[in-house]
């Protein structure tokens, strides 16, 4: 009977396995690579985020600081002739009760959140102007006053705050009429009794002060006089209740504020100071006289804006301040 031969010599090398201490150091080594892996990738992901949250701060810095230098250009101009006198009728005593009705200034600021709904420690400003497109005036007449203007489709409505101006003055007033939505006849009208704050009176000359009677201060506007919307809003700093703070804008529409709207995310500061003619430093509102706001020709803005996500070594949001100084066009052609 056959019996096998049970060989007692170890395996040629090349059947054999991996031992434990081989397996423990190669384990070893997979991990060091992983980790270094995942290292890299965890560096990339922060830089990009951080990257991100940088031009979000610099992209929200850069459109806020072109709306607001929109309105801050425009701010006490019309499209007639810079530096004219005014003839507000607006309201029982002319002049009317809002802000928005001041017309003279074209700039104003408040300084620390005085400006009613704005933040605490931050700056605001109010600006007026008139539109640079409207109609332009064909005929005239004080006595019913009526502007016959072309386009006859004018796009104006009833009650819409409204400045007529030639190269001698300006008048703000309230349209009384017509009705109808659209006006398709080209008139516009003037007259008091209706709307709010309404007129005072119907006559638009300039006087100081305004003369309050129904036929006032008599004036008539020539052909190629334009009449377009007055433009007013407040830009501000408030709470945007989802834990952070954001820029905002209330503008008047038709004869009313809008509701604020919110235009940039994550502005948590803004400070604004102003340039007097002749003036070696910009100036805090406070520094500027009551009576001299109209004479302000330019105004600087300084905001601080924040990214959302926090991406900072320690943990914080990436914080930037940035500073844009704006001319205003009408003071300064």
């Amino acid at each position: 009977m056959n019996k096998r031969h049970i060989s007692l010599r170890p395996f040629p090398r090349r059947y054999r396995g991996v031992s434990l201490i081989e397996l423990m150091i190669a384990l070893v080594l997979g991990l060091l690579v992983t980790g270094a892996a995942i290292g890299m990738f965890l560096s990339n992901s922060r830089t990009y985020d951080t990257t991100e949250s940088l031009s979000r701060v610099q992209e929200n810095a850069r459109m806020a600081f072109e709306l607001m230098a929109r309105d801050i250009r425009e701010a006490g101009g019309n499209s007639c002739s810079r530096n004219l006198p005014i003839a507000n009728v607006l309201g029982p005593a002319g002049g009317g009760t809002g802000w928005w009705n001041n017309w003279g200034n074209g700039v104003q600021g408040y300084e620390n959140g005085a400006l009613a709904g704005s933040l605490a420690g931050t700056d605001s400003i109010e600006l007026m102007s008139a539109s640079s497109s409207g109609a332009s005036v064909v005929a005239h007449n004080p006595t019913s006053a009526t502007f016959d203007v072309v386009p006859q489709t004018h796009g104006f409505l009833a009650n819409d705050i409204l400045v007529v101006c030639d190269f001698r003055q300006a008048s703000v007033f309230q349209m009384s009429g017509p009705s109808a939505n659209p006006v398709t006849n080209g008139n516009v009208v003037h007259n008091t009794g209706a709307g709010t704050p309404g007129n005072c009176s119907k006559g638009l000359g300039f006087a100081q002060p305004i003369n309050c009677t129904t036929n006032g201060t008599p004036y008539t506007y020539g052909d190629n006089s334009q009449v377009v919307r007055l433009q007013a809003m407040r830009w501000f700093v408030a709470d945007n209740g989802r834990g952070g703070n954001s820029l905002f804008r209330v503008a008047l529409r038709g004869n009313d504020l809008a509701p604020r709207e919110e235009v940039i995310e994550g502005v948590e500061n803004m400070q604004i100071t102003y340039l007097l003619p002749g003036g070696g430093q910009y100036l805090d509102a406070a520094g500027i006289p009551a009576a001299r706001w109209r004479e302000v020709s330019a105004v600087r803005l300084d905001l601080t804006l924040s990214g959302r996500e926090n991406v900072g070594t320690d943990g914080s949001r990436i914080n930037r301040r940035l500073q844009h100084t704006v001319t205003l066009r009408n003071r300064n052609a």
